[in-house]
C-alpha cells in the first residue's frame, strides 16, 4: 500500500475542494432526504457525519461519504413499513453495527474481484446520469429534487422524459446563470493570478449576485424560492438542536427492524466498496484504499448517524469525483466539507438559501462530463470485446435501472466472458528457502483471469522489502486487463517504495508491457535464489514469503 500524505500536505487545494464539495452536497443531502420520505435535516446530518466521522476514520484520501441516492427506495419503503422515523433510525444503527462487523472479519476483500471494465462502466454511467439529471435544473425546471439519480423519478418522469418536460418550462434567468457559471468553471482557472480562488466558488457567488440583481430590478429573470437551495431554518439554537432525533430502542426486538438493518448493511456496503474502488481509479496518485478499513469507517458512521437522526451513509461517487476534479489530495477536503455543512446549517442557512440550483447544476454538469468523456469510450473499445462489452452493458444497465442492477449485469457478462477460457491457477510456486535479498520467480499460467486478481494483488503486496522478483509470462496465452494493470502499478509505484527489484519477461506485445532489458536473461538463477515453479495457492505463498 502506498504511503499516505500528511493531512496538511495540500492545504490550499484541499480547503478549496472542501468548499466545492460542500456547495454540491447541500442540495444533494436535502434532495435525497426528500426523495426518501425522511425529514430534510436528516440528509444534512448524514452529510455532516459522512464528512467528519467517516472522513476521519476512512483510509481513503479522496472518497466523500454522505446520504446515497441508491438507498432512497430502501429508506422510503423502510420508513413506511416500520411506521415511525425513530424506529427506522434504530435500523440504521443496527446496519452500521453489521457493517463494522463485516469490516472486522475482512469481508471487504470482495472488492478485489470487481473488474476494472465494470468499474469504468459505472463511472461513465454516473457521468451520463449526472448530465441527464442536471439538464432540467440547468434550464430552471426544478420539479424533481436534487439527489434523485434513479431512472424512474419520484415525480413520475424518467431520466429522458424529464428532458422533454423541461422544454416546456425553460426559465431564462436560470439558463443565463447556468451558462455564466459553466463559462466561469471552465475558464476561470486559465486566468493568471485569479485562479487562486476555486472556480466553483466564484460561480456560486456570481450566481447569487446575478439573481440578487434580477430581483432588485424587478426583472422577469429573477428566480423564485423554488429554484434556490431550500435548507431548513431554525429559529433558535434550541430549535436547531431539536432537529436531531434519537432512535427508538424499545423496538430492538422487532424482527422488521433487523431485516431493514441487514438490508441497509448489505446495500450500503456494496455501494461503498464499488464507489471506493472507482474513486481509487480516479485518484491522480493511484493510491489503494483498504476495503476492510472503509467498511469499519462506514459502519461507525452509520451507527453515529442512526443515533442522532441521520440517513444511512455510503461512499458517494458524485461527491468524490467532484472532490478530485476540484484539486483535493488528502482527506482534509472531506473533513472540511463536513465541517462547513455543520457550521453553515447552524449559523447561516438563510445565506445558503440564496444559491441558485442552476449554478450547482453547472458544477455537476462539468463533473459529469469529466466522468464520461469520449476518450474513455475510445480507450475501452481499443482494448477488445472482452473489455468493451462488459463496459457497455454496465453503463447502459445503470443508466436504465440503478447502480446495483447495472453492476450485477456487468459482472455477469464479465464472468461469462471468462468462462469461455479456463480458470487455472494464475502462477506456479514452490518455496525452497528464502533469505533477504533472494530472487523470487513468479511464472504466470496460460490463462490469468480477473478472478485471479485478488491472489496476485495480495502476493505482490506482501513481497518483502529489498527483494528481487522475476514475473515470467512466457507461457501465457491470455492475461486479464486488470491483472496487467496490477503488474504495471506494482513495477512503477509499489516496488520502488519497497526497494524491490522487478524483472518482467515473456510478456507479449499485445499486453502493452515492456519486458525488462537485462543481462543473462536465459541463464539459470544463481545459488541462493528462490525459484517459483510449482503450483500452490496464494495463502501458502504469503506464509512462505516471510523471511526465516
Amino acid at each position: 500500500m502506498s504511503k499516505q500524505p500528511s493531512l496538511f500536505a495540500n492545504v490550499k487545494g484541499d480547503l478549496s475542494s472542501g468548499v466545492v464539495v460542500f456547495l454540491i452536497a447541500v442540495p444533494l443531502c436535502l434532495g435525497i432526504a426528500l426523495a426518501s420520505g425522511a425529514p430534510l435535516f436528516s440528509g444534512m446530518i448524514a452529510g455532516i457525519i459522512g464528512g467528519l466521522v467517516v472522513g476521519s476514520l476512512s483510509g481513503s484520501q479522496l472518497s466523500v461519504a454522505g446520504p446515497a441516492a441508491g438507498l432512497t427506495a430502501v429508506v422510503l419503503s423502510a420508513i413506511t413499513r416500520l411506521g415511525a422515523f425513530d424506529t427506522f433510525l434504530l435500523a440504521v444503527f443496527i446496519g452500521g453495527a453489521l457493517q463494522l462487523g463485516l469490516g472486522l472479519i475482512k469481508a471487504g476483500t470482495v472488492a478485489n474481484y470487481f473488474p476494472s471494465n465494470v468499474i469504468k462502466g459505472m463511472l461513465s454511467a454516473i457521468g451520463i446520469i449526472i448530465i441527464l439529471k442536471q439538464i432540467p435544473h440547468a434550464f430552471g425546471y426544478d420539479k424533481n429534487a436534487e439527489g434523485d439519480f434513479t431512472f424512474i423519478q419520484v415525480d413520475g418522469d424518467n431520466s429522458f422524459t424529464a428532458l422533454l418536460s423541461g422544454i416546456n418550462h425553460i426559465h431564462l434567468g436560470a439558463t443565463l446563470i447556468t451558462l455564466v457559471s459553466v463559462l466561469i468553471i471552465v475558464y476561470w482557472g486559465k486566468i493568471p493570478k485569479l485562479n487562486m480562488l476555486p472556480a466553483a466558488l466564484v460561480a456560486v457567488v456570481t450566481g447569487v449576485l446575478l439573481n440578487t440583481l434580477f430581483i432588485s430590478t424587478g426583472s422577469s429573470l429573477a428566480l423564485a424560492p423554488s429554484h434556490l437551495v431550500n435548507l431548513p431554518v431554525a429559529g433558535s439554537f434550541g430549535d436547531f438542536i431539536g432537529q436531531f432525533t434519537f432512535p427508538d430502542f424499545s423496538a430492538f426486538a422487532n424482527k422488521e427492524v433487523w431485516l431493514v438493518g441487514i438490508t441497509i448493511a448489505i446495500v450500503a456496503s456494496v455501494e461503498t466498496l464499488l464507489n471506493v474502488e472507482a474513486t481509487d481509479k480516479l485518484d491522480p496518485l493511484k493510491r489503494h484504499t483498504s476495503p476492510n478499513r472503509e467498511l469499519r469507517a462506514q459502519g461507525v458512521g452509520n451507527m453515529v448517524s442512526g443515533l442522532i437522526g441521520g440517513l444511512p451513509i455510503t461512499s458517494v461517487i458524485v461527491r468524490s469525483s467532484a472532490n478530485i476534479n476540484a484539486g483535493a489530495r488528502t482527506k482534509l477536503a472531506t473533513i472540511t466539507h463536513g465541517t462547513l455543512l455543520l457550521v453553515c446549517a447552524a449559523l447561516i442557512p438563510m445565506l445558503l438559501n440564496k444559491i441558485p440550483l442552476a449554478t450547482l447544476a453547472a458544477i455537476l454538469l462539468v463533473t459529469g462530463y469529466k466522468l464520461c468523456k469520449i476518450s474513455i469510450f475510445k480507450e475501452m473499445f481499443s482494448k477488445g470485446k472482452y473489455q468493451w462489452v462488459p463496459f457497455v452493458v454496465t453503463l447502459v444497465a445503470i443508466v436504465l435501472t440503478d447502480l446495483l442492477v447495472g453492476i450485477a449485469l456487468g459482472m455477469a457478462v464479465s464472468v461469462i466472458a471468462i468462462l469461455r477460457g479456463n480458470m487455472k491457477s494464475p502462477y506456479y510456486f514452490r518455496k525452497e528457502q528464502y533469505h533477504t535479498g533472494d530472487t523470487i520467480r513468479l511464472e504466470l499460467a496460460q490463462e490469468v483471469s480477473f478472478l485471479n486478481k485478488a491472489s496476485i494483488l495480495l502476493t505482490l503486496d506482501h513481497l518483502p522489502e529489498n527483494s528481487a522478483v522475476v514475473i515470467d509470462a512466457a507461457n501465457t496465452v491470455y492475461i486479464d486487463h486488470d491483472v496487467l494493470e496490477i503488474i504495471r502499478e506494482f513495477k512503477a509505484v509499489k516496488a520502488p517504495q519497497k526497494n524491490i527489484s522487478v524483472v518482467l519477461t515473456g510478456f507479449k506485445n499485445v499486453y502493452n508491457i515492456a519486458n525488462t532489458p537485462h543481462e543473462g536473461n536465459d541463464e539459470p538463477l544463481q545459488s541462493g535464489h528462490v525459484q517459483v515453479i510449482a503450483s500452490g495457492n496464494h495463502e501458502q505463498l504469503l506464509k512462505e514469503l516471510q523471511p526465516n
